[in-house]
């Protein structure tokens, strides 16, 4: 099952790329995922249509600076929102057909979680709350449901005026020990490995950055 919350011409066109591989894999579902009330229905969608549920990735996230000085409450509530509330009520909502399959939930972290960058407050304190809501969950959850998180360094640039300059990508990307981006079949792989070759594995959280986590 694949959510989007508005752009609904990609989550069809990701639909159809993926049925093409494997005929009736993919569904589609839409919600905004600020509205809790939202998240249990998600989840009986997808049971609905699918007859169980095996694994929950929490991917979805705001991401925009907050200087001291500069933000709001609004931009609190979205950032805190999407990165630590969504996945935790998601969760509540999953765990209990998550206990019947002894499935898995991987969270997307950040590298940032634990080296935060200037100017993103609010988005750094709410990856780290997910760091900590990774590990609780864990414990709350086990041994039924293994609960891990994947911390992605620089993989896709942000669309953001921000982040387009070539020196600043260069200054980011010479902090990798493997000096070069990474791509997003990285961070899949990551994910993958966690929910299908990790059965011993729970309350981890793999960065896959590069390296540039242990230059920073």
């Amino acid at each position: 099952m694949v959510h989007f919350r508005s752009s609904i011409n990609e989550a069809r066109t990701l639909q159809a790329e993926l049925n093409e591989i494997r005929p009736a894999s993919v569904a589609i579902t839409q919600a905004n995922l600020l509205n809790v009330a939202h998240l249990p229905t998600l989840v009986a969608e997808t049971v609905g249509h699918f007859g169980r549920l095996d694994v929950l990735v929490n991917n979805a996230s705001s991401f925009f600076p907050t200087p001291v000085g500069d933000f709001s409450e609004e931009q609190w509530e979205d950032l805190m929102g999407t990165n630590l509330k969504t996945p935790l009520f998601l969760s509540q909502a999953a765990a209990p057909h998550l206990r019947k399959t002894e499935g898995c939930i991987v969270n997307i972290v950040d590298i940032h979680a634990d080296r935060p960058m200037k100017n993103y407050v609010i988005y750094n304190a709410a990856k780290g709350g997910l760091t900590a809501l990774t590990r609780s969950l864990a414990r709350e959850l086990g041994p039924e449901v293994r609960v891990n998180g994947v911390s992605p360094g620089a993989i896709l640039w942000p669309e953001d005026e921000a982040w387009s300059d070539d020196l600043a990508r260069q200054r980011i990307i010479s902090t990798t020990l493997l000096r070069r981006v990474g791509e997003p079949d990285d961070i899949a792989k990551a994910v993958r490995f966690l929910v299908e070759d990790a059965p011993y594995v729970t309350g981890q959280i793999i960065a896959v950055d590069g390296g540039r986590s242990v230059h920073l």
